[in-house]
């Protein structure tokens, strides 16, 4: 027996529509499926490639904690580059103006979603530790 990925991540969202703006429309996700109870959606399903997805649900406002239930959600791209001009132009601010160089020898840049979970793109390189498997030195 071995794990053969990692099949989706949970986050709890205020508000379903923009979660699923963001997600969908603004990354390009792929919606897949309500949760419904009672014949009202309490969550989504969203692809974010083959076999790769993204769980939201509802959260009442009133008992929302501030803290997030995550540190991050790191998200692979193809080209960074277009990847961070995208988000700019979706008005979707970003950490730095432009991807960085990480400690990992990938290339990545930062947002946060509309509940404020921080969100991280990866563009590997030939030298990605996440490749090579070499020690990654934190420089932070």
């Amino acid at each position: 027996m071995k794990i053969t990925g990692i099949t989706h991540i949970c986050l709890y969202s205020t508000d379903l529509e923009r979660t699923e703006k963001f997600y969908c429309g603004v990354l390009g996700m792929k919606y897949k499926f309500p949760f419904l109870r009672e014949g009202k959606r309490i969550g989504i399903y969203m692809e974010a490639a083959p076999r790769q997805f993204i769980e939201v649900f509802l959260r009442d406002t009133a008992t929302r904690n501030d803290e997030p239930q995550i540190t991050h959600v790191c998200l692979e791209t193809d080209d960074i580059a277009a990847l961070a001009k995208h988000l700019h132009a979706s008005s979707i601010e970003t950490h730095t103006p432009e991807p960085v160089m990480g400690a990992d020898n990938s290339w990545q840049i930062w947002c946060k979603d509309p509940d404020g979970t921080p969100i991280e793109f990866h563009h590997f390189t030939p030298k990605s530790n996440q490749l090579t498997g070499e020690p990654c030195i934190a420089t932070w």
